[in-house]
C-alpha cells in the first residue's frame, strides 16, 4: 500500500488532468511497484549503509574552502569543511549567509535596493573620511562623508545618538565634523575609543556586511553574507515562506526543528552537488533525522549521536574507550548485545539481515516412512499372539501343579 501522502497526490493530479478511473487505476499500479522497489527489506543495516554511502563519497571531496556566490563575489563555506560544519552541528558556520527573496510587488529594481540598503550593516568606519587625535584635550574629530551619508540615507542629526559607547560625550561641528570627547584622562583607553567609534553600528542589520542582488528566474533576489533571521522578517517586503540562511541552529530558534530538518538535507544535498557527487537524498535524510529526532540538534560525535548510545561497547568502541568502560562499571550498566557492532566485538552473529531471524519448521514426511508406519500395526498383532499364547501356556501349567 502506497502511504496517504502519495494517494492525495495522486487524486489531485487525476482531478487536475481530468482522468478517467482506469487511468488513475493504472499510475497506482505504476507508482505502487516503484515504491515496492525503493523499500528496503526487514532488518537491511540501513544505518550502516548511508554512513558508507556519506563518507565513501565525502573522501572525494576536494578542500576547497570558498565558493563566490553572485557577481560581486560572496565566498561561501563548500566541500568538505562545510559538511564537517552540518554533522558536527557547529553553532555558527564560518561563512554565514542569506538567500532573501522579496514579495510579487517588491519586484521593482528600485524597492530591491531600497531593502537591500535597510539590511546591510553600516558601520562609523563606512562614513568617516579622517580622524584626528587630540592627546592633551581627550577628544577624537571625524570627517564624516556627506555624500556617503545622504546615499545611505542617514540623517547627520541622529547620528550622535546612534553612537552607544559608555564614558563619552559626541556633537556636530560644522554640519561635517563628529566631535567626541573622552570623559575619563586615560590616553591608552582614548586610542580603544577610537577603534570602537570606528567598529559602532549605525544602520542596518548587525552583522550583515554584504549585500548582492541577483536575478534568479525573472524575480529578484538579495544574497548577504553575515545572517540574522529575526531582524530579517520585520522588513517590509520580504517573504517570510522563502526566505533562509545557512546557519541550522538560527533556523531551529526562528522557525522550529522542522525546518532545521530541512536546511540538514537541503544544505548537505547541495554541498555533494556543488562537488559533482551523486548521493540518494534518502540517506541524507535519514542522517538528519537521527540528528534531529529529539527535538534538538544533535551532532555526530562522542558529544552527539555516537556518544549518547545505548550499547555501552558501542560507546567505547568509537572514542573515549576508557572514560566509557569506567562509567558504565561505576552505575552497573549491561548491555544486551542487540546491535551489530556489540555482537562483531563478542564474535556473534550480527542481528542484521539473514543474522536477525531464526528458522523453524517441521520435517517433510516421506515414502519411507509411510510404509513403516503401515507396517508397524502388522508386527504388533504377531506381537500380541504370541504373548497371548505364552499367557495361556503358563495358566495350563497352574491347573496341572494344583
Amino acid at each position: 500500500m502506497l502511504p496517504p501522502k502519495y494517494i492525495k497526490e495522486i487524486e489531485k493530479y487525476a482531478e487536475k488532468k481530468k482522468l478517467t478511473e482506469k487511468k488513475k487505476q493504472k499510475i497506482i499500479e505504476k507508482i505502487e511497484s516503484l515504491y515496492k522497489r525503493f523499500v528496503y527489506d526487514p532488518e537491511e543495516p540501513i544505518g550502516i549503509v548511508t554512513a558508507q554511502s556519506l563518507s565513501e563519497p565525502a573522501t572525494q571531496m576536494t578542500m576547497r574552502t570558498y565558493h563566490f556566490a553572485g557577481t560581486a563575489g560572496i565566498q561561501v563555506t563548500l566541500g568538505l569543511p562545510r559538511m564537517i560544519e552540518i554533522f558536527d552541528a557547529r553553532k555558527e558556520p564560518k561563512t554565514p549567509t542569506m538567500t532573501i527573496y522579496l514579495k510579487k510587488d517588491y519586484q521593482d529594481i528600485e524597492k530591491v535596493k531600497r531593502v537591500a540598503e535597510e539590511i546591510k550593516e553600516i558601520k562609523m568606519k563606512d562614513i568617516v573620511l579622517s580622524t584626528t587625535i587630540d592627546l592633551t584635550e581627550l577628544w577624537i574629530k571625524c570627517k564624516l562623508d556627506t555624500n556617503k551619508m545622504k546615499e545611505y540615507n542617514i540623517d547627520i542629526e541622529k547620528l550622535p545618538k546612534k553612537i552607544r559607547i559608555r564614558g563619552i560625550e559626541t556633537k556636530i561641528e560644522n554640519n561635517n565634523i563628529l566631535k567626541v570627547v573622552y570623559k575619563k584622562d586615560d590616553i591608552r583607553g582614548l586610542y580603544k575609543l577610537k577603534y570602537s567609534l570606528l567598529e559602532s553600528h549605525i544602520k542596518g542589520i548587525k552583522g550583515v556586511s554584504q549585500v548582492v542582488v541577483n536575478k534568479e528566474q525573472d524575480e529578484w533576489v538579495i544574497s548577504t553574507l553575515g545572517s540574522n533571521l529575526k531582524k530579517v522578517f520585520n522588513i517590509e517586503g520580504i517573504d517570510p515562506t522563502r526566505t533562509t540562511c545557512n546557519n541550522i541552529f538560527e533556523i531551529y530558534d526562528v522557525l522550529g526543528i522542522e525546518a532545521a530538518r530541512n536546511t540538514i538535507v537541503e544544505q548537505a544535498k547541495f554541498t555533494m552537488e556543488e562537488q559533482g557527487l551523486d548521493v540518494d537524498i534518502r540517506y541524507i535524510m535519514l542522517l538528519a533525522d537521527l540528528m534531529t529526532v529529539d527535538g534538538e540538534i544533535k551532532a555526530i560525535g562522542r558529544y552527539g549521536i555516537s556518544g549518547q548510545k545505548t550499547s555501552v561497547l558501542v560507546r567505547a568502541s568509537f572514542e573515549e574507550t576508557k572514560k566509557h568502560f569506567v562509567n558504565a562499571s561505576v552505575k552497573g550498566e549491561r548491555d544486551k548485545l542487540k546491535g551489530a557492532i556489540e555482537n562483531i566485538m563478542m564474535n556473534q552473529v550480527a542481528p542484521i539481515g539473514t543474522g536477525a531471524f531464526e528458522l523453524v519448521g517441521s520435517i517433510p514426511k516421506t515414502k519411507k516412512a509411510e510404509k513403516t508406519k503401515s507396517e508397524k500395526p502388522k508386527k504388533t498383532e504377531k506381537t500380541k499372539s504370541k504373548k497371548a499364547k505364552k499367557a495361556e501356556s503358563k495358566k495350563k501349567t497352574k491347573t496341572k501343579k494344583s
